[in-house]
């Protein structure tokens, strides 16, 4: 095909009286909601570990989780090896037999892993050890999820927090979900909230289904960390390298603390976070290697180099009006500069590599540890020290790289890539506003430096995000091309990675599906599918990120795009449910007629559906649920009601939202 084209009637930009209908529907006024009774749900099957089975397993990894009411207390473990739970309750119930040397004894000979355990769980069972009061233990536990520090909570209660061998797996996860939306995320086979509040005095009747509930959570937190195998090696082998516990920090709070350890190695002195100065301003200053051709464009660099950045009232850099104004064209492309990067605004994009044109990417590699070490940026209250830290690891990492050493050039790779978001943190001891400043804005203008050159050149630049972009290259042009970006590597000191394509179908620039030359997929937002068959790690990875939501549909088009088997075909030969199903965080939770199904919900389309999921708080709908069926939990069997249609219509839909033309409305 020839150049691409835009659509007018990109998605979103037009309703039609079925859409304004639903619409009004999602966005009706408040109805207060009567929930049905609660149904209990069938209770999982668990074996309990005896005695002697949790003595032979000492040494071994337990997930743990803790229930708190003011009339019952729960501590329950589950053995990873064995798949055996073990249980100690405080329950006013039954006659008293908590074992305190028991508990005290499991949390001193196994590996205990958490979520969200170091600032809740560990602490409600050491006090549960020293004081087994359900009273005083729920007590405490409205003071932590009513946000006291773990440090005042530990005074108040006079709490011993025994030596553990103890790993919180929430900062490992990426992002911040809650430990039922990546079981959701991580197809789970039971997504359960307590049906009921835990500000509320148990009833008899409440406490059997209270711990079938922690035991799921504790299926869930297993299911986390065997999907985090890949992350937990890399941290197990930095804690041997640095001799600190890392086994429970996100990638940032690693980079942090690797940085933290080097400097100290070399100045033999701790570094200080620094003050967080509310009223400075910060400001871009133009590097010598940064210029522009054009008067427009350096128009546009004068005025980011004029605009104030300050920070907000929790030391987050905002965005100045002149910067966020800024629509910058150059060529057919509208391009806008923002906190997190670069974006270009192509919408409804289909476009591929043929005789005449060829589709190039050339992304940077290591673009923001590049810019730090290219430019010299290092927070002032470190100073010189900090380069020589940085720059020893990225040496480091590209030496280990080089000679294939994989493990230690991931290790490595976390420090390096993850300093950048340190640097914005005003909780950091790498926070530098201005060092960010010159980061992010630097990133931005120095792409658009190349986008000039390369449009200047007549070398269409149709898509750009962050730390690259995407040509239109004429086949006869390659050559000028690929002088263009070696100029720009030499005047700027980066280095760029090609990847070539054979099409790419862009929703947006967030939203696209790109075939490469070796037809492998690269996929974004609603086209990309972490779930797929034979995923990689990154891709395993990314299933934290993001909700699945009825992924046959990409798997779908990526059958049609790639060996041409019709939509259908796809769609109706699949027999895994999990490849149908939608999920999404319902704040204040979920009901389907009336029936309670939590905060978290997952649901399929089925074809004789007429009812809709709904806010309990205002019921309201919640958005895409018209003819979905809750699946709270995953069947032993395919459902005889799923409606292929609905898939392959939404398959159709996406398709034609990227300007893919057979299916054109």
């Amino acid at each position: 095909m020839g150049f691409y084209k835009e659509r007018d009637d990109a998605v979103g930009l037009f309703w039609n009286d079925e859409q304004r209908e639903r619409r009004a529907r999602i966005r009706a006024p408040a109805q207060p909601v009567l929930l049905k009774p609660y149904t209990p749900r069938p209770l999982l099957q668990y074996e309990v570990a005896t005695r002697e089975e949790l003595i032979a397993g000492a040494g071994g990894s337990l997930v743990f989780d803790t229930e708190s009411f003011s009339n019952y207390f729960l501590i329950a473990f589950k053995d990873i090896a064995t798949k055996k739970v073990t249980t100690l309750s405080i329950n006013q119930f039954a006659e008293p037999d908590f074992n305190n040397q028991k508990l005290k004894w499991i949390m001193q000979n196994y590996r205990c892993i958490g979520f969200m355990s170091t600032k809740y769980d560990l602490l409600m069972v050491w006090l549960a050890y020293s004081n087994p009061d359900t009273e005083t233990l729920k007590e405490a536990s409205n003071d932590i999820v009513g946000g006291m520090q773990p440090g005042d909570v530990i005074s108040k209660y006079n709490i011993h927090v025994r030596e553990t061998d103890h790993i919180d797996l929430v900062e490992v996860c990426p992002l911040r979900g809650s430990l039922k939306l990546y079981g959701a995320r991580l197809h789970a086979k039971r997504i359960q909230d307590l049906p009921w509040s835990d500000k509320q005095t148990l009833e008899d009747w409440q406490v059997p289904i209270t711990e079938n509930y922690c035991i799921n959570d504790l299926d869930n937190t297993e299911l986390l960390f065997d999907n985090l195998k890949e992350q937990m090696q890399l941290r197990y082998d930095l804690t041997a390298e640095y001799k600190q516990d890392l086994r429970s920090k996100s990638d940032a709070q690693i980079a942090e603390a690797v940085i933290t350890s080097e400097l100290h190695r070399l100045t033999r002195k701790h570094a200080l976070k620094p003050r967080l100065q509310y009223n400075k301003v910060y400001k871009f200053f133009v590097p010598d290697n940064l210029y522009f051709q054009s008067d427009y464009m350096n128009n546009v660099l004068e005025t980011v180099a004029k605009a104030d950045f300050q920070v907000d009232d929790n030391g987050r850099l905002i965005r100045p009006d002149e910067i966020k104004k800024l629509e910058i064209k150059l060529g057919r492309s509208i391009y806008r500069m923002g906190i997190g990067g670069l974006h270009s605004s192509e919408k409804s994009m289909a476009v591929r590599s043929d005789e005449r044109n060829v589709l190039v990417d050339r992304d940077v590699a290591s673009y923001y540890p590049r810019i730090i070490l290219n430019l010299n940026l290092a927070p002032h209250h470190l100073g010189k020290a900090f380069l020589i830290v940085y720059r020893g690891l990225v040496d480091r990492r590209l030496e280990a790289k080089r000679l294939k050493n994989v493990a230690v050039s991931e290790n490595l790779k976390i420090a390096v890539n993850g300093t950048f978001g340190k640097t914005g943190s005003p909780y950091s001891i790498l926070y530098a506003p201005d060092v960010m400043v010159q980061i992010l804005l630097g990133g931005q203008l120095y792409l658009l430096m190349k986008i000039e050159r390369l449009e200047q050149a007549g070398i269409p630049v149709i898509s750009a995000n962050t730390d690259g972009c995407l040509m239109y290259c004429p086949r006869d042009m390659e050559q000028i091309m690929l002088n263009v970006v070696k100029e720009w590597e030499e005047t700027t000191g980066f280095e760029t990675e090609e990847t070539r394509y054979k099409a790419v179908y862009a929703r947006d620039v967030n939203a696209y599906m790109a075939i490469k030359e070796d037809n492998t997929i690269k996929g974004k937002n609603v086209y990309y599918d972490p779930w797929r068959a034979n995923a990689s790690a990154r891709e395993l990875y990314w299933r934290f990120q993001k909700n699945p939501t009825c992924q046959i549909c990409v798997e779908a088009i990526e059958q049609l795009l790639l060996n041409n088997v019709p939509l259908d075909q796809t769609i109706t030969k699949c027999s895994d449910i999990t490849r149908f199903v939608a999920i999404k965080n319902v704040t204040g939770g979920a009901h389907w007629d009336g029936n309670y199904l939590g905060k978290v919900v997952r649901w399929y389309y089925g074809k004789e559906a007429k009812g809709t999921i709904n806010y309990i708080n205002s019921n309201r709908i919640v958005a895409d649920t018209e003819g979905a069926v809750p699946l709270m939990d995953l069947p032993n069997e395919f459902p005889s009601d799923v409606d292929f249609d609905y898939y392959v219509q939404r398959a159709k839909g996406l398709l034609t939202d990227t300007g893919y033309k057979e299916y054109a409305r």
